[in-house]
């Protein structure tokens, strides 16, 4: 479905390259206000050059690249977004309240000290040094510093790596709370179940092109996979030999299929084991469709017969 509202971010035919390097080749990519856009991709596949480009912080060698209509580089447009990049390099010595005030203060209308604290929940780390933290709690301080200033517009780049799964569904839940307010949000994640729990869309990159856009539920779809969970008495050995079984295995009493055609599994499951218990059925999940998606795009990108054919 086509989007009512200008994009609020754009890449149109973005080349960028590095020496013999094609970090971007044509790149396309829009993000609207109030959507969570998750930018997906295995390493090498450009999503940290896109996210540069959409910063102002490199320059396309070719395409067209805007923030907010504006030229990225442009005061005006930097002062609507806030930024969470996966390597952020802070003064050590200042407490974590200090930070937070020095960055307010760039923008011209902050949110409250203690507003930013409780979104990112650091309430408890405002008078300690920031070089005193955690990992996962410095991560925690720069979620705070990113949405401190109000932004319209929030870039995350691996927003949880370090934190532990109660730290990251709190945050999880600010996101969901920033977005409610009418924030658009640009996250990358290695984490896919993160982007199945929070994208409206995804864009999945790779050798520098997005090969896949739409909602998770879309990219799901081309993906014929479904998985089978059961108890079951029968051996995984026994399971694997009948036809259109792509995967067995057995762990903690369940046995975990997976399976282009599950129907004609589940009937043989059933015919072959009067007890057998717990069944459910799922499709492939965002994980399976990632997998499937990139490695035709490595295909397609060593056999260019292949593509074209």
């Amino acid at each position: 479905m086509p989007h009512a509202e200008k994009p609020i971010a754009r890449l149109a035919g973005a080349v960028k390259r590095y020496g013999s390097l094609t970090a971007l080749d044509g790149a396309e990519l829009q993000v609207h206000p109030g959507e969570l856009l998750a930018l997906l991709g295995p390493n090498g596949a450009g999503k940290t050059t896109a996210i540069a480009l959409l910063l102002g912080l490199v320059r396309a060698d070719a395409g067209s690249v805007q923030l907010f209509g504006e030229d990225p580089q442009s005061i005006e447009p930097r002062r609507r977004i806030g930024v969470m990049l996966q390597h952020a390099e802070l003064p050590p010595t200042l407490r974590v309240g200090e930070l937070l005030r020095l960055t307010a203060s760039y923008y011209p209308n902050p949110r409250s000290l203690q507003e930013s604290a409780a979104l990112a929940g650091i309430g408890d780390l405002l008078r300690r040094p920031y070089a005193k933290l955690s990992g996962g709690q410095q991560r925690r301080v720069q979620f705070a510093l990113a949405l401190c200033g109000r932004p319209e517009l929030l870039f995350l780049d691996e927003p949880t790596v370090g934190m532990d799964i109660d730290a990251r569904q709190k945050l999880w839940a600010a996101i969901r709370q920033l977005i409610d307010e009418g924030c658009a949000v640009l996250l990358t994640t290695h984490y896919l179940e993160e982007a199945e729990a929070l994208a409206d869309r995804v864009c999945v990159m790779s050798h520098g092109k997005v090969i896949h856009e739409g909602t998770v539920e879309t990219l799901r779809a081309r993906v014929a996979q479904k998985r089978i969970r059961c108890r079951t008495t029968l051996p995984a050995e026994l399971i694997r030999d009948w036809p259109g079984i792509g995967e067995v295995r057995q762990e903690n009493g369940r046995t975990y299929i997976v399976t282009a055609e599950a129907e004609p599994v589940v009937r043989r499951l059933l015919e072959a084991d009067p007890q057998l218990g717990e069944l459910e059925v799922q499709r492939a999940g965002l994980a399976e469709a990632f997998t499937e998606l990139t490695r035709d795009a490595d295909e397609a990108s060593t056999n260019p017969q292949r593509e074209a054919a």
